[in-house]
């Protein structure tokens, strides 16, 4: 705790007036680019590994980056979703999960949460993605099976997040685009899937451009590839 107030006093004391023009801007409003939806892992820190600005991200963060769909629970996801969305019109929504995901784990492990009832509660709004690699990654194990898991939840994610009303409509006309990252603590490398490979591949900066009509899938001739490469 010690830390964290010392922290609070040098962000007072050096940052703060490094920025107070920024932050007497920010005080009046924001209109972040883009909602980033990830998991709740201390390890991870999205305006570091963005680069961002205060007032530069709208972000949720819980245990598997998981959105429930439309109408499947009273969090505060959908509200956030929608008020990114409607009010703070952000113009991207990027899902980004991360390599060793304990919530991933315990998907798969649901026998070793027992004693987490709340967490195998909220993991329940990931019982597509269990299903998609029980069924579809058989022959897979381990790390590889882990990795798999971790990719196919954010493609689920996206999925549930087409069901709000106020994603589909800026979808529709074109004024949002999805985007399904994973991040990878041990090099701090960033996947992004690409729809027209059907696969996660490195972040570029020509990569700016996943079809949001399109459904995101990994493409199932390739899932174990994908998989074991990754």
């Amino acid at each position: 705790m010690e830390k964290l107030v010392r922290g609070i006093h040098e962000f007072q004391t050096t940052h703060f007036n490094e920025h107070e023009e920024l932050f007497t801007k920010l005080s009046k409003g924001q209109e972040p680019e883009a909602l980033l939806i990830t998991c709740s892992d201390s390890r991870i820190v999205p305006d570091l590994l963005t680069q961002t600005q205060p007032g530069e991200l709208f972000v949720i963060r819980n245990a598997g980056n998981i959105i429930p769909p439309y109408g499947a629970a009273n969090g505060g996801e959908g509200a956030t979703i929608e008020f990114a969305v409607a009010a703070l019109n952000v113009s991207h929504i990027i899902v980004m999960g991360h390599s060793h995901c304990g919530a991933m784990k315990g998907l798969l492990n649901p026998d070793g949460l027992t004693q987490l009832p709340l967490v195998a509660g909220w993991l329940k709004h990931a019982e597509a993605t269990r299903r998609v690699v029980t069924e579809c990654y058989q022959d897979v194990s381990g790390d590889d099976l882990l990795n798999a898991t971790i990719k196919e939840n954010v493609l689920m994610q996206l999925d549930n997040i087409r069901t709000y009303p106020v994603v589909a409509a800026r979808l529709a006309k074109g004024e949002l685009t999805l985007h399904g990252w994973v991040y990878h603590i041990e090099s701090g490398q960033i996947l992004a899937f690409d729809p027209e490979l059907s696969k996660f591949a490195p972040i570029s900066l020509d990569q700016v451009k996943p079809a949001v009509t399109q459904k995101m899938t990994i493409a199932p001739q390739q899932k174990m590839a994908h998989s074991v490469a990754a």
